[in-house]
């Protein structure tokens, strides 16, 4: 799968930079001492802090690479493996480049930006570890496109068994088939909101007809359920039992679409955060160059 083979390009060999990197940091960082401590404006610290720097503008190049497929500047998961890793790698040099110092300026606000940075990408990894064998799990290797195919198939069956049951049992299934909703916005489709409702019109009800919540299907599964025992005649009790049969399995349905949707939303919301992020760190970096040398 491509987050394995990723993470695993060219025998983890950036992996093993990663670590050569921060071990060279650390040593360099061990270097300063007597008189001065260390700081970000001795010569180690200059060399540190010019690291990072060049690493956080190199690491921001992979999502122009991502999108150079004609580039021979290397392949697109050599690029990602080492972002990765150098990605790790770099909040240990900007550490040690800062020397552990933080206060309320520019510069601990770059750090911060950094670490949201790296945080959001560590995220985006896990994302792509879990959810797609999850995906493939819930589509039972199958695609999206054959969940909905599954669902237009039930939603035919309900409305036919439907048809020959009592004229509010009618309505109220065909209601709740045309008035389901699936996904929706960014909010809806992360925590898989569900705002179906379907219209009942019963005894219960005086005669008027009701808009009811229909979360996840069970209100209108549980109002034909409860009329099965009031049947009065055995193929109007046997339509019903198939009703419900057919309303089950697309609710089962429809939970994996929703959870489709979600994870599929979870892959793709965290580049709408690490993106922002990453320009914000870029300025935020700038402005502590800038400053850095003003007070050289």
């Amino acid at each position: 799968m491509i987050h394995r083979s990723l993470l695993r390009y060219g025998g983890a060999r950036y992996l093993w930079w990663g670590v050569a990197l921060c071990a060279s940091s650390v040593v360099l960082y061990a270097t300063q001492g007597g008189l001065k401590p260390p700081k970000g404006d001795t010569w180690q610290g200059y060399v540190l802090g010019t690291t990072g720097a060049l690493l956080v503008v190199w690491l921001t190049l992979l999502g122009v690479r991502k999108r150079r497929y004609a580039s021979t500047m290397g392949s697109v998961q050599g690029w990602a493996s080492a972002h990765v890793y150098l990605g790790l790698a770099v909040v240990v040099v900007a550490t040690l480049h800062c020397a552990f110092r933080f206060h309320w300026n520019v510069h601990t606000l770059a750090y911060v930006l950094m670490c949201a940075v790296v945080a959001s990408g560590i995220f985006g990894i896990l994302a792509y570890v879990y959810f797609p064998r999850q995906l493939s799990e819930n589509r039972a290797g199958g695609a999206r496109s054959e969940l909905f195919a599954a669902l237009l198939e039930l939603n035919k069956q309900g409305l036919e068994i439907a048809g020959r049951c009592d004229p509010n049992v009618n309505a109220a299934v065909k209601s709740a088939i045309e008035r389901t909703a699936i996904g929706g916005g960014a909010f809806a489709q992360l925590f898989s909101l569900d705002r179906s409702f379907y219209i009942r019109a019963d005894g219960e009800s005086g005669g008027k007809s009701n808009l009811i919540a229909n979360t996840d299907q069970q209100p209108v599964i549980d109002f034909v359920a409860d009329r099965v025992p009031r049947a009065e005649k055995r193929t109007e009790a046997a339509n019903l039992q198939a009703l419900l049969l057919v309303l089950c399995e697309r609710q089962k349905t429809l939970r994996r679409i929703r959870r489709d949707i979600q994870m599929q939303g979870m892959l793709n919301i965290w580049l709408y955060v690490h993106v922002p992020l990453t320009l914000a760190l870029l300025a935020a970096l700038i402005v502590h160059i800038i400053t850095s040398f003003m007070y050289w």
